[in-house]
């Protein structure tokens, strides 16, 4: 069975992902910029390895934001969100690497790519990750054509 959770928590994980890749982009390639946007990679991976509810948003989320909301009105499936944070970490090391290695406009983009998305479930609750998770599950899981004689 898949673990649910509340589906405003990783709408609260996107306002603070949008807030620091805005942040990285205002400042990489410079060390400043490249250090936030390794933490956003661990951040990232700590959500895809171990599952969205495990990161330090999670926690400020259930400490901090959920006691003083309503009860959400239906719980979702931990598993898009989680592999949502798996397309975040890719975007993210293209990012870092990118700015390692001196091809900025690679960072920025792969980070403009990252902060996009962020600012789409920030803004509308719409988690393109999520999306394409859900995507992949239906073409994987559709049965083949009958065959026709």
């Amino acid at each position: 069975m898949s673990q649910q959770i509340d589906p405003r928590a990783p709408q609260f994980n996107a306002v603070v992902t949008a807030v620091v890749l805005a942040l990285v982009l205002l400042t990489a390639p410079n060390a400043f910029g490249v250090a936030l946007l390794g933490v956003q990679a661990v951040l990232f991976a700590t959500g895809a390895g171990l599952g969205v509810q495990k990161t330090p948003h999670a926690w400020v989320f259930r400490a901090l934001i959920r006691p003083r909301l309503a009860a959400p009105h239906e719980l979702e499936d931990a598993a898009p969100p989680r592999f949502a944070q798996a397309v975040g970490l890719a975007f993210a090391a293209v990012g870092l690497l990118g700015y390692l290695t001196g091809a900025t406009l690679v960072g920025d983009i792969a980070v403009g790519f990252a902060l996009a998305a962020a600012l789409l479930n920030a803004a509308f609750a719409f988690c393109l990750g999520c999306e394409m998770y859900l995507l992949g599950k239906r073409i994987l899981h559709r049965s083949p054509a009958p065959a026709t004689n």
